[in-house]
């Protein structure tokens, strides 16, 4: 099903971070008027809005569009307020005991699960891989090899944000899956948790 114009340009500002409004309409292919207008109408409705920022020599300040939170939660998160008071009252109930069993098991099963998909003999290749895995799950994951020789996975989106910001474990766990089953060295330097558009894992060879 063809998406919407400004369901299109909410995707590109969630992907590639704040955009001007003729570079999306250079990428959707209609013209920097219809962009505005749709922008216009985004903001009224709260899902972006818009900051000035001074250009170059002595041009007037350029405006890039960003997502508002409530723009960043048209996008799935896994039935968040029933994660969060479901992990809440395990805690409550159970004790962190409980909880943990909970994180260790979800670990082992995604773990063995990866370690399926993601069997490449060189490192770039299972980055490659698990940044797929990790789209199918809603991640909106992407990778690339940077200038230092490095690869950096990003992922654009977080759809278990809810129970993440319930427990810090879970952030914890996906970390050390992702050494384990890439067989590198792996250092997050973006945190969706910590206010970032963005999770973001720089990657290098053991």
């Amino acid at each position: 099903m063809r998406q919407s114009p400004a369901n299109r340009i909410l995707l590109l500002i969630k992907t590639e971070g704040p955009q001007l409004a003729a570079a999306l309409a250079a990428r959707l292919g209609i013209s920097s008027e219809a962009v505005r207008q749709q922008l216009t109408k985004m903001a009224q409705e709260g899902l972006v809005e818009a900051v000035s920022e001074a250009a170059a020599g002595r041009g007037r300040p350029r405006q890039f569009w960003s997502l508002t939170p409530a723009g960043n939660q048209t996008f799935p998160d896994g039935h968040a307020e029933l994660t969060a008071t479901l992990l809440t009252t395990l805690v409550t109930q159970l004790g962190k005991p409980a909880l943990d069993a909970v994180i260790c098991a979800r670990e082992a099963e995604t773990l063995k699960r990866y370690r399926e998909e993601v069997d490449a003999e060189d490192v770039q290749s299972r980055v490659l891989q698990l940044a797929a895995v990790r789209t199918r799950e809603g991640y909106m994951a992407d990778s690339w090899q940077e200038a230092d020789g490095s690869l950096l996975l990003v992922e654009n989106h977080c759809p278990i944000c809810a129970a993440a910001s319930v427990c810090a474990g879970f952030c914890r766990s996906e970390l050390d899956t992702f050494r384990t089953v890439l067989g590198a060295n792996v250092e997050r330097e973006e945190h969706i948790l910590l206010g970032a558009r963005r999770c973001a894992y720089r990657i290098t060879p053991l």
